[in-house]
């Protein structure tokens, strides 16, 4: 074993053991002392938004001396308006009703016996991400709002950004007398650290990645912990017959433009073929004024403006000023595309017709559908959830936005009195 992964399993065994002790003692903290913390440490990051936009600052260069994409660039920069967002999520999540020790169900058995199922937190949740330094806020928060510890992993790109924040994070802690070691991070960039954390089921409950196709695909095929996930963020918006025109376009505008580097932006655009000949073309024309390269089929390449689509333009996340675009034969065509190509994240239809509305509902089985609505609300805060820490795309117990509430795993609480078993 090198000297690289030799110091990072045993850095990850030292914060791992702290981690479980700390979970160990959330598990019971009150939750007006969880609430306190998020509230301190929101009042910490907003006190030091000039330390924090200096250490970004530095990550930006970093990022692009990396040579990182105008995407990925912009997933990095902390604006005052970003890290006020922060502090502003960190509230939200603290105003929210306390998930741990709510009772899910309850009910009494012939033979005298009370069950009750009740949440219970996760234990230790380690996050890996990259360029977004807000994650980590996000996902410190989320854990100890849901009383779990968390190990953060941050980007190479984002170190200091996440040292910065992290020490925000730690302050809420002290202030309320809760453990430091609930929230750590990596405290270092050495790739060997992620492979570590994703051979420690002893010391972590459940992965996060957030990132890329290669970051998520690699914590999927090495992690031998539990992963709360998706691979990519293929994100269709299927314009029907019956779509109000006014709407279409501000829906189809805002999903691919507002940002492009976010999992919630659409990937590609679906056209009922009996409106082609006006809103279709319509739909593509606002496209091209607004600087987005639209790849589109056969039937769409000889509008102004349109790129013809290669065959892997389907199905493929560009996170950038970049579209595919396809004419389908009504619902049964848009769904039978997302079907092939889609990742089960997030798909939208824009139509009136409430028959085509369910159809789609009912027919598509991704974590999230919109109807007449962007896919950029494909968030946790849009959801009310103060913030998330992913949106999994999985079929097994958290699924869409992850949530305080999608941190918590039950146990059963079983009363008797003096019963037994015949």
């Amino acid at each position: 074993m090198d000297g690289d992964v030799r110091d990072a399993t045993t850095m990850m065994a030292e914060i791992g053991a702290r981690a479980k002790a700390a979970a160990n003692e959330l598990a019971f903290a009150p939750a007006e002392a969880r609430r306190a913390a998020l509230l301190a440490a929101a009042d910490a990051i907003d006190s030091r938004v000039g330390a924090i936009e200096a250490a970004n600052a530095q990550d930006m260069e970093f990022g692009e001396a990396k040579a990182l994409s105008p995407a990925m660039l912009d997933r990095l920069l902390l604006t005052p308006e970003r890290i006020a967002a922060m502090a502003e999520g960190l509230r939200a999540v603290a105003a929210q009703p306390d998930p741990v020790g709510e009772v899910m169900a309850e009910w009494d058995r012939p033979n005298g016996l009370h069950i009750r199922r009740v949440r219970t937190p996760l234990g230790v949740v380690g996050v890996i991400y990259e360029s977004r330094p807000n994650v980590t806020a996000d996902a410190g928060g989320l854990c100890l709002k849901s009383g779990n510890a968390a190990i953060l992993r941050g980007g190479s790109e984002s170190f200091n950004s996440t040292i910065a924040i992290h020490a925000c994070l730690v302050d809420g802690l002290r202030a309320a007398g809760l453990p430091e070691a609930a929230v750590q991070i990596a405290p270092t960039r050495s790739r060997a650290f992620v492979g570590a954390m994703l051979s420690a089921p002893e010391w972590i409950d459940v992965i996060v990645p957030r990132g890329g196709k290669g970051l998520v695909g690699l914590v999927q095929r090495e992690a031998r912990v539990p992963v709360f996930a998706h691979l990519e963020g293929i994100c269709h918006v299927y314009v029907d017959a019956g779509a109000d025109a006014a709407k279409a376009r501000a829906v189809v505008l805002n999903a691919k433009t507002r940002r492009t580097g976010i999992c919630g932006a659409a990937e590609c655009l679906l056209i009922d073929r009996a409106i082609l000949a006006d809103l279709g073309a319509t739909l593509v024309a606002d496209l091209v004024a607004a600087g987005v390269e639209v790849r589109g089929d056969a039937e769409l390449a000889a509008l102004p403006g349109v790129v013809p689509a290669a065959a892997d333009d389907f199905g493929h996340e560009f996170l950038d000023m970049i579209i595919a675009a396809r004419v389908v034969d009504g619902v049964d065509g848009a769904i039978a595309h997302i079907r092939r190509y889609g990742s089960q994240h997030t798909d939208c239809i824009v139509t009136a017709d409430d028959a085509a509305a369910t159809r789609f509902f009912t027919r598509l089985d991704s974590a999230i559908l919109i109807r007449n609505a962007s896919t950029q609300f494909a968030d946790g805060g849009e959801f009310g959830m103060g913030a998330e820490i992913g949106i999994a795309t999985g079929k097994m117990h958290a699924r869409g936005p992850v949530g305080a509430m999608q941190l918590t795993s039950f146990k059963y609480l079983v009363d008797g009195d003096g019963t037994i078993r015949a």
